[in-house]
């Protein structure tokens, strides 16, 4: 059974910092772009950040740019997102989801939360919440 299952969330104050895993299980993700995406309470779900399989090529939403880093690391078959200078806006739902064919190219943007449902493997979930 693919499985994709997040870790890290939490209750952190604003300019906090978090960091988010996303570990796979019985696949590997070698060959899987991989991209983040959150809803917050009452909104619509929204791209966050995309990495390609290769790891070379990274992209991000407007929101969190210079903010957010994600990385992957193909040995542990995990991939992060780095989240520093948190803000209240950036309490949500966090979940990754991969996908062999949907690429992530530098600078081209968070993958579309229209993209989400079609995405081969989809985590549940971690709960982030920013608040003092």
């Amino acid at each position: 059974q693919l499985q994709l299952v997040e870790s890290g969330g939490g209750l952190v104050q604003p300019g906090g910092s978090l960091r988010l895993s996303c570990a796979a299980s019985g696949f590997k993700l070698d060959y899987y772009n991989i991209g983040w995406f959150r809803q917050a309470p009452g909104k619509e779900r929204e791209g966050v950040s995309c990495i390609s399989s290769s790891g070379r090529s990274t992209s991000y939403g407007d929101s969190v740019k210079g903010r957010f880093t994600m990385s992957r690391d193909d040995a542990k078959n995990t991939v992060y997102l780095q989240m520093n200078s948190l803000q209240s806006e950036d309490t949500a739902v966090y979940t990754c989801a991969a996908d062999r064919f949907l690429f992530c190219g530098d600078d081209d943007g968070a993958w579309s939360a229209q993209d989400y449902n079609d995405l081969e493997v989809r985590g549940q979930g971690t709960l982030v919440t920013v608040s003092s």
